[in-house]
């Protein structure tokens, strides 16, 4: 797909051994304590960025506030991906995802 620069997702990995005086700020939608794990893979499955560590308490979108991924592009540090679609030129390239993150 020309311009995307990964397939991106977030993934909640349960933390059997967490701390007790933690487990609160750590125990999302279940009742387990998980940490979660933001990837960005290429076409290749080549897995070239990972973010892990952050309270399973957050969703996805609270993830990519935090994510040195989305700071990247924003400071304008993101790879150059210049590409043609339909006669429109395009100079930034883009995650493909699930379908819930902000445009």
């Amino acid at each position: 797909w020309p311009g995307m620069l990964g397939s991106l997702d977030c993934m909640h990995w349960r933390w059997k051994n967490c701390p007790k005086t933690w487990h609160g700020m750590y125990c999302g939608k279940s009742r387990d304590a998980t940490i979660v794990l933001e990837a960005v893979a290429s076409q290749d499955t080549w897995i070239w960025h990972a973010f892990f560590g952050l309270p399973g308490t957050l969703n996805d979108i609270n993830i990519l506030n935090r994510s040195p991924l989305f700071k990247r592009l924003i400071s304008g540090d993101a790879p150059a991906c210049n590409y043609k679609i339909m006669d429109n030129e395009y100079s930034m390239g883009y995650y493909l995802t699930d379908g819930i993150y902000p445009e």
